[in-house]
């Protein structure tokens, strides 16, 4: 294989820090690679197969993975699972060379997560324009992330005075019934006390929590190579883990005979965490929006390849400018205390279904209640 340096690249002060990590069981690629990224002015280290690789991370940090994908001991497509497997290191830009230009073998490497593939045999030219591109990529993603970091930052110390106060004020109010009254008070009016300041501490914790996965949410986003591993999560029993939390909540709200499940038993690509936190917000908001003693129905089935979740109540329903307020939290130019109506937590469901790139859908045209549809994608 023969290398053209890239001859005309200007070394540069602003070359990261850290080092390219570059894996080949050949000397002399492995070699050849490396000079010409030094002679752009990056930083390398060099391992000469997955393992030695994995060893590397495990002590220095880089910037980007050039790895082989045929190599000893393990190869490219092992080491890459591991890497991606592992929070420290799964969002490394990974470039794979090799000399293996099916498309079933670059198919194989973009779902472990590679980010490029170049084959042999290629410039000097053509790695370091893929690299420079890769880590451009990388940084434009990593200050998507810290510009909505800094928005959540503002708008959420604009929204936690107001979303708060209701809960608070009734935890202090209480408190202050049993500071001054306490001695006065029948045991029965104690533990109504307690009761209701549990229920007003749970309700500040809910809320604590929901702001705290809503920012979670919208970092995420902001990064495409998080989104990307996200949308290759493993199948997920959703019907099982449905029934549980469906189950779970039911009792919560002391409502087990009213919920109704059909579901089908279809996997989904979507993480357990997540889906969990899909079933539990919408649930909430269908037990919290329903009379006890009506139905809360919750079915799914097959659609054009995605897996459709329908959750019905016979409660008031939502108007045409609360369900828009749902969208009001998704724009983030707009600040949390605008939000009206629903609550974050159906926003929070939202946002989850759409990194997974599904969708949500509100009816509530027959005039009896609501019915909140979840598009999510099947497991291949």
């Amino acid at each position: 294989m023969t290398f053209t340096h890239a001859t005309s690249k200007t070394l540069s002060m602003e070359k990261s820090m850290k080092p390219i990590l570059v894996i080949d069981d050949e000397e002399m690629y492995r070699n050849t690679i490396s000079s010409v990224l030094r002679q752009s002015g990056y930083q390398v280290v060099e391992a000469e197969d997955g393992e030695k690789g994995l060893d590397i991370l495990q002590n220095q940090p880089v910037e980007l993975i050039i790895s082989d994908v045929m190599m000893e001991n393990l190869d490219g497509f092992g080491f890459i699972e591991r890497v991606r497997m592992d929070p420290a290191t799964s969002t490394i830009p990974f470039i794979f060379v090799t000399g293996l230009s099916d498309k079933k073998t670059m198919r194989k490497g973009m779902t472990l997560g590679a980010d490029d593939f170049l084959v042999k045999p290629f410039t000097g030219a053509e790695l370091v324009a893929a690299v420079d591109s890769r880590l451009a990529k990388h940084k434009e993603g990593h200050s998507e992330s810290e510009r909505k970091l800094a928005q959540l930052r503002s708008s959420i110390s604009l929204a936690m005075p107001h979303e708060i106060r209701t809960p608070l004020a009734s935890i202090i109010g209480f408190a202050e019934i049993l500071r001054d009254e306490g001695d006065k008070l029948a045991g029965s009016e104690v533990v109504q006390c307690g009761a209701l300041l549990h229920k007003s501490g749970k309700r500040l914790q809910k809320l604590v929590e929901n702001f705290v996965s809503f920012s979670q949410i919208e970092v995420i986003s902001a990064n495409a190579e998080k989104v990307r591993m996200l949308r290759r999560s493993p199948p997920l029993e959703s019907a099982l883990v449905a029934r549980i939390v469906g189950a779970t909540k039911a009792d919560l709200f002391g409502r087990r005979n009213d919920l109704h499940m059909d579901l089908s038993e279809r996997s989904v690509a979507v993480s357990e965490e997540h889906f969990t936190k899909i079933i539990e917000e919408l649930l909430d908001n269908a037990f919290k929006f329903s009379q006890a003693g009506t139905r809360v129905t919750v079915t799914s089935v097959v659609e054009n390849n995605r897996l459709v979740f329908s959750f019905s109540d016979c409660g008031r329903g939502m108007t045409l400018e609360q369900i828009a307020n749902v969208g009001a939290y998704l724009q983030f130019d707009r600040k949390f205390h605008e939000q009206q109506g629903a609550g974050l937590g159906v926003a929070i469901a939202k946002r989850l279904t759409e990194l997974y790139d599904g969708k949500m859908e509100f009816d509530n045209s027959s005039g009896q209640g609501l019915t909140v549809r979840v598009y999510l994608p099947i497991s291949a």
